[in-house]
């Protein structure tokens, strides 16, 4: 693989777009996919992925050479500013191709466009702004109502599954943040993480996970599951363990993203639940 090549695929932020991708397919399995279908959603999902991933590093460029930020490809140089663009560029233009082209009607369409929309107005112009958390809402809650919208026949999305991914997102934005609020300080990004400042952004991305994983938890029918139970007090436990191990590792020098992770395990373990449990829709 060709230096450029490997850049553009880091700049696509990989680990958060496979796992976005990931919790994605599994949840097409969980309401009752066919195959077919969980590979047009992961398809879909993965484009909308790769498309913000990308505009994100054109867009900052600039702003990641300022402070240093020697793990961002286009601001290190590895790969053209130009050439990001266009891929972010084509692989928006994929996105909405993609759900009419695999995925059953234009409404689950809509749905996959609005969210990969919402998330383009997040890179700009939103981010700076003190409704920075709002794209992250809207982008998550699309997310199964596209899947479910999706299924041949379909029904309306739950109000709880699309309002406990609009928590998760929300608590994604305020955990995303935390590594970078020093750097965003320097270039003036203050999205609402920076105007509530370190401890509220992380007590924030607490009681927003908190609620995402109790809403999955209590919303289907029926009493929570002992595994429901559990996923309730990862949600407690997990983020406030990784912080710690973040800051550990932000004083050896390190600059840490074990907050995202953390949400991205908590959102695993919270779907991963709901496809077992076989109380999705």
């Amino acid at each position: 693989m060709s230096p450029s090549v490997l850049g553009l695929v880091r700049a696509s932020h990989p680990e958060p777009a496979a796992a976005v991708t990931t919790v994605a397919g599994l949840l097409a399995w969980g309401v009752g996919h066919r195959p077919a279908g969980v590979v047009a959603v992961v398809l879909t999902v993965a484009s909308s992925q790769l498309a913000v991933g990308w505009a994100n590093d054109a867009l900052d460029a600039d702003r990641d050479a300022t402070v240093g930020r020697t793990d961002k490809p286009v601001a290190a140089g590895e790969v053209g500013r130009r050439v990001t663009a266009v891929a972010a560029a084509v692989a928006a233009l994929a996105t909405p191709a993609l759900a009419l082209a695999l995925a059953t009607g234009a409404t689950a369409a809509l749905c996959a466009t609005l969210g990969l929309v919402s998330a383009l107005l997040y890179d700009w112009p939103l981010k700076s702004t003190p409704v920075s958390v709002l794209p992250y809402a809207v982008s998550f809650g699309s997310l199964p109502a596209f899947v479910v919208l999706a299924l041949p026949g379909a029904v309306l999305p739950p109000v709880w599954l699309v309002a406990a991914a609009a928590c998760l997102g929300a608590g994604a934005h305020f955990a995303n943040v935390l590594p970078d609020l020093a750097d965003d300080a320097r270039t003036g990004v203050r999205g609402l993480p920076h105007r509530l400042g370190p401890a509220g952004s992380r007590a924030a991305a607490a009681l927003l996970l908190l609620a995402a994983t109790v809403t999955l938890v209590l919303g289907p029918p029926g009493p929570p599951s002992g595994a429901g139970l559990a996923a309730v007090a990862a949600a407690v436990v997990v983020p406030p363990l990784s912080w710690y191990g973040g800051r550990a590792a932000a004083r050896s020098g390190g600059r840490q993203v074990a907050a995202f992770r953390a949400v991205m395990l908590v959102a695993v373990i919270d779907v991963v639940l709901l496809v077992t449990s076989g109380r999705l829709v």
